[in-house]
């Protein structure tokens, strides 16, 4: 353990989009708190280092994350997590006595619980919007009401002022002890393409992100699976820095060693030939009037990327973009480069779990940009991980059904509700 690099939790770890920001901007996440064991599994193999809790907020108390892992009764510089709400619900005097808000009222509990100096709380923009109001000024003042301040001026971050080639928002609340400085908000980096009240630099474009992937039409093995050994064109400095060719001074997470040939997270799609010709014919940045998929201009941004429904709702995969140049959905390693994530980084081999794993996460370079300024706010220089280099998981994590990630962590495998399957029309 290193004990030069401040710690963190991650409280709603999905894939691992936050844990790895945080990573990046040099902390230690040592414990992440998932229910969905799949994505546990997906967790696991990319952070080896973290100690995943397979299970439900409900059921888990400060106690557990200090004596199943590493902090033990060491003082918790950060928790940070983007708690579900069921529609912010406002029945009732208060909003968090509701049971649809309950995920909000255990992470404020788990905080306090546990005493961090700083705190995260990441949501949809919708929390702030004037219908919402009441519910999210009676987190902030709950948070008050236990002895941490809340940042008075809450701010909706949009991905593309990061330097991330999407135009994707999300709430950010931040909050510390009384005792401590209340960290700022990152301020903005790039700018949007239509942006031109500002002088800042643009954001990456789609096909900065894309231009040096190999092209999957050429490898027909990833019609069975998703990872082939495939030749890498000349990337964009974006590409770059996702590929890790060079880690970047201001990158703080622990280098992974991993195959730099390998294509992963790239299993294609069979689009009928209609399909394909209507893709073609649609312009970018555009929609297509059939399927309603939105088209990738080639220099442009991404559209916001989305996880689709969960399974107890019929398991659909959400509207994924048209790829800039070919008659085809991107795959989810382009979906990945859209979204900041290095190239080691994995996701689960299905097409439905590997969206749903990108489209849940805030991208770690945004999530990487609020955890600088909790550095800031502590006063503390970020420092190189010990060890600097670290061996991923076992890929078979990365194909597990519900089951056998269920029987891993040892849990029902029912944790996350089952498809409710709708009779059939005769």
């Amino acid at each position: 353990m290193d004990f030069a690099r401040p710690i963190a939790i991650d409280l709603f770890a999905g894939a691992g989009g936050m844990t790895l920001g945080f990573e990046q901007a040099g902390f230690d996440v040592l414990v992440a708190v998932e229910l969905d064991p799949i994505h546990c599994a997906t967790h696991e193999y990319n952070f080896p280092q973290t100690q995943i809790l397979c299970r439900h907020l409900a059921h888990t108390s400060a106690a557990d994350i200090r004596s199943q892992s590493a902090i033990a009764d060491r003082e918790i510089d950060v928790v940070f997590g983007g708690p579900p709400c069921q529609g912010f619900s406002l029945m009732g005097k208060r909003a968090l006595d509701d049971s649809r808000n309950s995920l909000v009222a255990h992470f404020l509990r788990l905080v306090v619980e546990l005493q961090p100096k700083f705190w995260v709380m990441e949501n949809v923009p919708g929390m702030a919007t004037k219908k919402y109001r009441s519910f999210l000024q009676e987190i902030i003042e709950q948070f008050r009401d236990r002895g941490y301040q809340v940042h008075p001026h809450h701010q909706i971050l949009n991905a593309a002022h990061y330097a991330i080639p999407q135009n994707r928002e999300r709430l950010f609340l931040l909050g510390s002890r009384t005792d401590i400085p209340l960290p700022e908000y990152p301020e903005p980096i790039t700018k949007l393409p239509h942006e031109t009240d500002s002088d800042l630099p643009p954001c990456p474009t789609v096909w900065e992100a894309l231009q040096d992937l190999p092209e999957v039409e050429q490898f027909p093995e990833l019609y069975q699976r998703d990872w082939v050994e495939a030749t890498f064109g000349k990337p964009s400095l974006y590409g770059e820095s996702l590929r890790e060719l060079l880690l970047p001074a201001d990158n703080y997470a622990a280098a992974r060693s991993h195959n730099r040939c390998l294509l992963t997270s790239s299993l294609r799609t069979r689009h009928a030939a209609k399909s394909q010709q209507r893709f073609a014919a649609t312009p970018g940045g555009k929609t297509e009037p059939v399927s309603r998929f939105f088209k990738l201009h080639p220099h442009g941004v991404c559209n916001t990327l989305r996880a689709g429904t969960p399974s107890n709702r019929g398991a659909f995969t959400s509207p994924r973009p048209i790829h800039p140049y070919q008659p085809r959905c991107i795959t989810v390693r382009e979906a990945a480069r859209l979204h900041s994530y290095p190239d080691w980084f994995r996701f689960h081999t299905t097409k439905w779990h590997g969206f749903r794993q990108i489209g849940n996460s805030v991208p770690p370079k945004l999530a990487k940009a609020v955890a600088t300024e909790i550095l800031k706010a502590d006063q503390r220089s970020p420092v190189k991980p010990n060890p600097e280099i670290l061996k991923l998981g076992d890929a078979t994590l990365l194909e597990l059904t519900m089951f056998q990630a269920a029987s891993r962590y040892g849990v029902d495998p029912h944790i996350v509700e089952p498809r409710l399957r709708q009779p059939r029309k005769q």
